[in-house]
């Protein structure tokens, strides 16, 4: 194929999969674009990144700045959400490359009557284009260089800044080369930053033995907001399954009165659309989501798309289920795990495009009729990658505010298809990482390799699923242990509560299974109750709404320590003017001394120089003027979270 243009773009960043996928960013976030940009010989190149917003018609052009090794950087901030178009282009700068060559021989003492006229062929193109003044000064200049009795005001305009800084505001792109598009999706804020509670509602009632509603739930909103929680998650609230109905503790046989999981979804009272009739009304959800909002929390419903022997769906719709020979219909498995009240849909139907349509009506009802703008996604994995990028595409085409928390622990490839299909958080591996290696390691990951750009974590300690072994029998220090480091490692977090608060890790032996599981059974609790675990939980959470280091995860840079038992770790936003430093013993049972390094040329400052270290949990300062700086954890309060005062 001929192709005469002489430049090469290659290897753009940010971008996912060459741009078959859109990179993530919120509202207010810049785009920092690098590109390797080359072609043959030594001619001057420049380069520009292309941006738009989808509903806009017209490209904004922002120059791209020269670095060593063929490399150009710049940056463009994204204010709108949806969806960003970019692309780099450059070419051969013939213009400035006459400058440079005419500029090396004017210091060498060369006459260049023949260059300054070659000039004037680089200055006539612009003139079409600048303003009145600019096309003076220009006029002018051309002039000079055709005017032998004006040679040294000539040879001063030819190597001017003020020539060169029209050459570069006008530039002739001859034979300029593009890369192709690449694509941003922009959310608001709470995509990056969110602090989650998770309960479930018919445990909510403040008299013991008796089922919860969404009332109580509403009774309950100061609490969530106290502890500086903005998002409350609740597992389904749709009405529960009879026939097959799990009893407690995942019995196979339910005993009169048992209310079974709620993941078993759909009975004679409804199916996705409708309510647990004992949890209460419609009204009375919508109340619960108003009240919310008022106190600055947002309901996360739970879609969990999956139905119960009796769900509506599988009489109306049998061609969604998948049948056995014998006329049974196929329950949902994880060997050795039997569901026999959970039936899977069958998405390799030929009726799949009802299917969707009725799936994508489910999600539309709850955000059109109630104003939910979060859902939490039950077991995505189980469902087909292309299914989730059209429905989370078509919900957020009418709803852009609306975000979706992949809960899949699974393996890394497929959770990072999910978040590339568009989900907008996804659950991780951070309940199982317990270790100073194991947690760097993991941090690295997410923030140092391309899943910065898709992959948006989010914490949880614990899940009404997940009962992990650190957690089981574990003292109060461990408790607070984990749920520092959540909160501060990610900018989104998540706990299971009360279990978590109240330390209630009963637990099947040798499984990370709750003893007592309240997925099967609704459980009494003291909502009233505060210890030192829900205090903190609390300063904790008012720290992050105060601090923006803490309300992104990617500006995150590990400390040396001497002690394997105690990490530390600095975080910053993107213009550094919120520094955060972190140090946690992970002994929950001794005293821990240790020596932290400070970085001292990510805080700009020299060995020697003094800053200031508030603790914001204490309120205790100290002075530091040390690149190594002695701490003292105690099992008590093991942590320090340091704001870095310079």
């Amino acid at each position: 194929m001929f192709n005469q243009k002489r430049v090469i773009i290659e290897n753009v960043t940010p971008q996912v999969d060459n741009g078959t996928f859109p990179i993530k960013r919120i509202t207010g976030q810049k785009i920092q674009i690098t590109a390797d940009v080359l072609a043959d010989g030594h001619d001057v190149l420049e380069a520009t990144v292309h941006f738009k917003h989808e509903k806009e018609k017209k490209w904004t052009e922002v120059r791209l700045n020269s670095v060593p090794n063929d490399s150009f950087v710049g940056e463009f901030t994204v204010e709108k959400q949806g969806f960003y178009s970019y692309f780099v282009e450059a070419w051969v700068d013939y213009a400035l490359n006459w400058q440079y060559g005419i500029t090396k021989k004017i210091k060498d003492n060369q006459h260049v009557k023949s260059e300054l006229l070659e000039g004037i062929e680089y200055i006539k193109p612009l003139l079409d284009s600048v303003s009145a003044s600019e096309k003076k000064y220009l006029n002018q200049v051309a002039a000079w260089f055709a005017d032998d009795n004006a040679y040294t005001q000539a040879i001063e305009a030819a190597v001017s800044s003020d020539l060169q800084a029209l050459f570069k505001k006008y530039p002739t792109k001859f034979l300029a080369n593009q890369t192709q598009e690449f694509k941003a999706y922009v959310d608001r804020q709470k995509a990056l930053f969110s602090t989650w509670y998770e309960f479930f509602p018919r445990s909510a009632s403040s008299i013991p033995g008796k089922h919860g509603t969404f009332k109580d739930c509403e009774a309950l909103l100061p609490r969530v907001a106290k502890m500086g929680f903005d998002t409350l998650y609740f597992p389904p609230v749709h009405p529960i399954g009879e026939v097959n109905r799990k009893g407690k503790n995942n019995a196979t046989d339910a005993a009169p009165g048992d209310v079974g999981s709620p993941w078993g979804i759909g009975s004679h009272h409804g199916g996705h659309k409708a309510l647990h009739p004992e949890l209460g009304t419609l009204d009375d959800f919508k109340s619960l989501v108003n009240t919310a909002k008022d106190l600055g929390i947002e309901i996360a419903m739970d879609f969990a798309l999956q139905a119960a022997p009796d769900h509506p769906w599988v009489k109306e719709h049998p061609q969604w289920f998948k049948w056995r020979p014998d006329g049974t219909v196929q329950y949902a498995e994880n060997p050795p795990k039997k569901y026999q009240d959970i039936l899977p849909i069958y998405f390799e139907t030929p009726d799949w495009k009802n299917l969707w349509n009725e799936l994508l009506s489910c999600a539309l009802y709850w955000v059109e009729e109630c104003g939910i703008r979060v859902f939490r996604v039950d077991n995505p994995h189980t469902k087909p990658f292309y299914f989730w990028g059209w429905l989370i595409n078509e919900v957020k085409k009418k709803h852009p505010d609306v975000l979706f928390l992949s809960e899949a622990f699974t393996r890394p490839k497929i959770m990072h298809e999910l978040a590339k299909q568009g989900f907008t958080q996804s659950y991780t591996y951070y309940t199982w990482r317990n270790t100073k290696a194991e947690l760097q390691e993991y941090l690295t990951e997410l923030t140092r390799t391309n899943q910065r750009e898709f992959f948006r974590p989010n914490f949880w300690p614990n899940t009404p699923d997940i009962n992990p072994f650190p957690l089981q029998g574990a003292n109060e220090s461990t408790h607070l242990q984990k749920y520092f480091l959540a909160a501060t490692l990610s900018s989104s977090v998540g706990i299971y509560g009360p279990v978590f608060e109240f330390m209630v890790s009963d637990a099947i032996p040798g499984k990370e299974e709750y003893y007592d599981s309240e997925k099967y059974q609704t459980r009494d609790w003291d909502w009233n109750h505060e210890n030192k675990i829900t205090m903190l939980i609390s300063k904790i959470n008012e720290v992050r709404k105060q601090n923006a280091s803490l309300q992104q995860t990617n500006n995150i840079e590990f400390c040396d320590t001497d002690n394997e038992q105690v990490i530390a770790y600095y975080k910053f936003d993107d213009d550094k003017s919120n520094e955060t430093l972190m140090i946690a013993s992970l002994d929950a049972y001794y005293t821990k001394q240790a020596w932290v390094k400070l970085p001292l040329a990510s805080l700009g400052i020299q060995n020697g120089q003094n800053i200031t270290v508030v603790d914001l949990i204490t309120g205790n300062s100290y002075h530091w003027d040390k690149e190594w700086n002695f701490v003292e954890l105690h099992p008590t309060l093991p942590f320090h979270l340091f704001k870095i005062i310079k």
